[in-house]
């Protein structure tokens, strides 16, 4: 039933030919005797898109503008909860690593995106109103006040003003730093583009567990040994969930996880989980040591940051191909017809 569409040279650039949509066979006769029964032998309907063209249309975001503000924008979530956290455990050298991570994180990460905006007063317009069935909308008023609290933060950090300031912006930034790290997965699952939106329950967890990794694997490479255990356990579970919820995307059933493993996506997504895997590894064995510490917060923040043009490139390519918008409509049509068939016969 798919064979007319499995590649781009195949059913859907067969439009160029003419205006026609759909084609099919024609009813063949078996048996040249007159009396014998005539079986139809019709061809499935094969589909070809409108003049050879996309269904759904490729997202104007820019790369590596959007992957830089995911992965900046999570590592600094989690590098404010953990700062937050060295704050109230009397940790104060990880809790400057952490603060000036959020805070460069932060500001950089709106710099991207206002760079992929293309003006800056379009940041401020999408201040205007707040939609809470928008999670753009929503999105934005999580990374402005945080960007504001964590910038703020760091800064009065490094001037060594205002203690009790320090911690009510450090405490702000924590607040808003969860849902920064794991908006942005729900944001892209709210599209319409394919491998995005069919993971729409666990990108947030890759997001999420990508963010921890991230901001852990920083801090625990920069912050003293004495004092990076809190980075080191945050990096580990952060790990752990990112692949865990990348196995459960890369291994569906579905075909739209097919543009994760081919390409370009599926180079960075091997490679990703190629440098998670070895950070975790050291993470564990060798995070306390200076040199185990640092090699493994490299490669944790390498993966994290692989896995976010991992994504954005593999939802990217499943735009191009009709195959990943038509097989699975036709797959939830067949399932509804079924389970229509199977409550009619109970």
């Amino acid at each position: 039933m798919t064979g007319g569409i499995t590649s781009p040279d195949a059913g859907w650039r067969q439009a160029d030919r003419g205006p026609a949509t759909q084609r099919t066979g024609k009813k063949r006769r078996r048996g040249g005797g007159r009396g014998r029964a005539e079986m139809p032998m019709v061809d499935d309907v094969e589909f070809t898109s409108y003049y050879g063209r996309q269904i759904v249309k490729t997202p104007v975001w820019k790369s590596p503008d959007v992957p830089l503000y995911l992965f900046l924008g999570g590592a600094a979530g989690s590098s404010a909860i953990l700062g937050a956290l060295a704050d109230v455990t009397d940790r104060p050298k990880l809790t400057r690593v952490a603060r000036y991570t959020a805070g460069g994180g932060s500001i950089l990460s709106v710099v991207f995106l206002i760079h992929d905006l293309g003006r800056p007063e379009r940041f401020l317009h999408m201040l205007r109103v707040l939609k809470p069935t928008s999670p753009l909308s929503v999105g934005t008023y999580i990374l402005a006040p945080f960007s504001a609290a964590a910038g703020a933060t760091a800064a009065v950090e490094a001037l060594g003003w205002f203690p009790k300031l320090k911690r009510f912006g450090g405490a702000v930034a924590a607040l808003f730093g969860g849902p920064l790290a794991t908006y942005t997965g729900v944001l892209l699952a709210n599209t319409a583009v394919p491998s995005w939106h069919e993971f729409h329950t666990k990108l947030p967890f890759v997001f999420g567990g990508s963010a921890m990794a991230a901001g852990g694997g920083i801090c625990m490479a920069l912050a003293p040994l004495d004092e990076s255990e809190p980075a080191r356990k945050m990096a580990i579970i952060g790990a752990g969930i990112e692949l865990a919820a990348i196995r459960g995307v890369e291994h569906s059933e579905s075909i739209v996880s097919e543009p994760f493993h081919e390409g370009r996506p599926g180079k960075l997504m091997r490679a990703a989980k190629a440098c998670t895997s070895a950070g975790l590894g050291l993470a564990v064995l060798g995070g306390r040591k200076r040199w185990g510490a640092v090699a493994s917060g490299t490669l944790l923040a390498a993966g994290s940051l692989l896995t976010r043009f991992g994504v954005f490139e593999g939802g990217i390519a499943s735009t191009k191909d009709p195959k990943y918008v038509v097989i699975p409509q036709r797959e939830r049509l067949a399932k509804g017809e079924h389970d229509h068939a199977s409550t009619i016969t109970r």
